[in-house]
């Protein structure tokens, strides 16, 4: 992580649409009312009658006009006033107490619960009326937060618009969610599909010209969304695709399609074998039951109810996806996939793709890479035990994913401040238990001071409110960050926002950049890419923001170099400290020499073409930082340098006294003065480096054996001594 510098870079209504009092309902059917209310043409705001309705917008392709139909619905979904949904359940995301650093919790549900919720939703959508494809929106979504983008879901084969059920409440919090629903007896081209989506993200976009819109498509939605982003390549828009069907000319289904045609419908193979890819791997279902620690017996009762349940699925289906309905939908998979790809090259969103390895429909992990290559702005990201309908998977998590990737925004631009999602509980959870063996391997020791100057064990001299700003020296490899990161949130609740190089926001290399999986820890957490900018709106919002001002060249230090502060010669933090009134607080961090030690460090890897010749690719490749610095510090080459393991030691942290800066505005206007205060707080930084290390001379528990030890005859959680304070 490294410190901003001045010459750093910055990083529904459809067109035609009409609205109607209730169409579906996502509860059982009433039929009886259902009819008694079918044709009626009544105002398009939402019934206050006792029984809770919902509206949709229903589209015509050939013509404007609609019909509408009214049923009675315990959970509603629907379109206000001129096709606009209202804030869901009175009031925004935004309402919600800003004493926790993290984002409310939703419990996730298991994959046979995703399945069966799944068919209630399409069973009950599932309607032969002949209708024209329309949105509707989930108003069990929740509230959301204030100017959330407006999130299109282009269903698959089913055409429902149901697959999206399982992350309703999550996503609900963020987008303004209109999900597309194409009625089993429609006939709509392809075509006339994209069509239909393009005027409503023209009518929305002329609407809402600074909001951008997502299109999330699985399977057949993946190809719509791809065409829609080829015909309309200045519209703002983000891509999320999910198995798109652009390789459905090399699926195993496509041979099979005069077989099928033949087959009479009783004796038709296609429904057990989609729901077998709907249900996915039963080994994976049970694995995740048993992680979440239900007893084996549970959980294969649950499989065997599982077993009874299937069969009424397969009517189910037969109702979606009739034999003349599910041909139709192939046809139009072959149609879709040529003409998507004929156009791919002018799709110039930004994308995320998401492939199954076990897609037993379509050969995804390979149409991944041949899209990634194909797209201009794409990350990918492979779920190598997921099949085909991947919304459904165990444990799938699309929120998640996007906040991984800093995928969501809200304007025209990324703000990394205004648009960051803090983890939720169970999000943070992850990484934290992940990194449980380094914590208890480091043993961390974490000392802080209070006003009085006293020195404390813990974090009870860390300022709670912010804006607060920590600088300190930046260990071997940022070794430092997860324990730091993890006490911070469970000792005192804050989470730290870590300004961070910018490689760790670029696109993933394959041999060039570390796997995805570690710099989406990262993005999650709340780095920052590192600029004067983003430092400046951290600090506006009273965040806590970690900095580095040695960054790389003190993460990436040459052999005996241990400890050594590589700070510009300008004082790039002070400034806008002092305009916020930020408390400063510096710390020094020990540790990383009972770890490792460098062997093979850049110098010597210049000696040799090889490492030389990659080094500069890659510093090259990545953006660069402090491009008008000089000395040490701007020697930012991207390299890795090779460590010998030791026997491991102990992590100390010392956070020394904050150094108000509030008031202290017009002194500090004096470059001078300003200058001065940059050298204390340096200073500082390293008087914290040297008390560690001569107090850590005289902990007995400094050795991973001493450690072990202690734990083995005072129990396992119980908290390791150190040196005398």
């Amino acid at each position: 992580m490294l410190s901003p510098f001045p010459g750093a870079k910055s990083s529904m209504a459809a067109a035609g649409a009409c609205l109607f009092p209730p169409v579906f309902s996502p509860a059982r059917r009433r039929r009886t009312e259902a009819s008694a209310a079918a044709g009626s043409n009544q105002n398009p705001r939402l019934s206050s009658s006792s029984a809770r309705r919902f509206a949709v917008s229903t589209e015509h392709v050939s013509s404007a006009a609609a019909t509408a139909t009214t049923f009675p619905s315990p959970r509603p979904v629907g379109f206000g006033e001129n096709g606009r949904s209202p804030e869901k359940h009175g009031g925004t995301a935004s309402d919600q107490s800003s004493s926790s650093p993290f984002m409310e919790d939703v419990e996730l549900e298991s994959g046979r619960e995703r399945l069966r919720r799944f068919f209630d939703e399409a069973k009950d959508l599932t309607r032969p009326d002949g209708g024209p494809p329309r949105w509707f929106s989930p108003l069990e979504c929740g509230s959301r937060l204030e100017k959330s983008p407006l999130l299109l879901y282009l269903p698959g084969l089913d055409g429902t618009g149901a697959g999206l059920t399982s992350q309703y409440k999550k996503l609900g919090k963020v987008f303004d969610i209109w999900c597309l629903h194409i009625p089993v007896m429609d006939r709509t081209s392809f075509l006339d599909l994209v069509r239909m989506v393009e005027r409503t993200i023209k009518a929305e976009t002329d609407r809402s010209p600074n909001r951008p819109i997502y299109l999330v498509g699985e399977s057949l939605g993946g190809c719509l969304a791809l065409a829609v982003a080829a015909r309309n390549p200045d519209t703002d828009l983000l891509l999320i695709l999910a198995n798109p069907a652009t390789s459905f000319d090399k699926s195993q289904i496509q041979p099979l399609l005069p077989l099928l045609e033949l087959m009479p419908e009783q004796l038709q193979p296609s429904y057990p074998f989609i729901l077998s890819l709907m249900a996915g791997d039963p080994w994976r279902t049970f694995n995740a039951s048993t992680e979440k620690g239900l007893p084996p017996q549970q959980t294969v009762g649950e499989l065997s109810k599982d077993l009874l349940t299937m069969p009424s699925y397969i009517s189910v289906l037969a109702d979606i996806l009739p034999k003349e309905t599910l041909l139709w939908k192939l046809q139009m998979l072959k149609s879709a996939s040529a003409y998507t790809n004929s156009r791919i090259h002018a799709v110039k969103a930004q994308t995320l793709l998401l492939t199954s390895g076990k897609d037993q429909l379509l050969p995804s992990l390979a149409e991944g890479a041949r899209l990634e290559d194909a797209l201009q702005r794409c990350d990918l990201r492979k779920f190598d035990d997921c099949g085909h309908f991947l919304f459904l998977e165990d444990g799938f998590d699309l929120v998640t994913i996007i906040k991984c990737l800093s995928f969501y925004r809200r304007g025209k631009s990324l703000n990394y401040v205004s648009d960051y999602l803090p983890p939720t509980p169970a999000e943070y959870k992850k990484p934290c238990e992940s990194n449980r063996w380094f914590d208890e391997i480091t043993g961390p020791v974490m000392l802080s001071t209070l006003e009085d100057g006293r020195i404390v064990r813990g974090l009870d001299g860390i300022p709670s409110e912010g804006p607060v700003l920590y600088v300190g020296y930046h260990m071997l490899l940022g070794l430092e960050l997860v324990p730091m990161v993890i006490r911070f949130l469970n000792q005192r609740n804050i989470l730290l926002r870590g300004i961070a190089h910018p490689m760790l926001f670029e696109k993933y290399r394959k041999g060039q950049t570390l796997e995805p999986a570690f710099y989406d820890t990262f993005r999650l957490m709340g780095a920052a890419p590192v600029s004067g900018t983003n430092l400046f709106k951290l600090l506006s919002s009273k965040s806590h923001v970690l900095l580095y001002p040695g960054g790389m060249r003190e993460a990436l230090h040459r052999k005996g170099e241990e400890y050594k502060l590589f700070w510009p010669e300008q004082s790039e933090f002070v400034r806008m400290a002092v305009r916020f009134g930020a408390k400063i607080v510096p710390f020094g961090t020990v540790g990383e020499d009972d770890f490792g030690e460098v062997f093979f460090d850049y110098d010597d890897q210049m000696k040799i073409p090889y490492f030389r010749d990659q080094i500069r690719q890659m510093t090259e490749e990545f953006a660069k930082v402090r491009t008008n610095a000089t000395g040490e510090v701007a020697n930012q080459d991207v390299h890795l340098p090779w460590v010998r393991p030791k026997i491991p030691g102990r992590f100390y942290y010392y956070f020394g006294k904050p150094i108000e800066t509030a008031g202290r505005k017009q002194e500090l206007k004096d470059r001078e003065k300003s200058h001065e205060l940059y050298l204390e707080v340096k200073s500082e930084v390293e008087q914290c480096m040297a008390y560690l290390r001569e107090k850590r001379e005289n902990d007995p528990y400094r050795s991973i054996f001493s450690r072990l030890m202690y734990r083995a005859t005072h129990g396992s959680t119980s908290e390791i001594p150190t040196f005398e304070l």
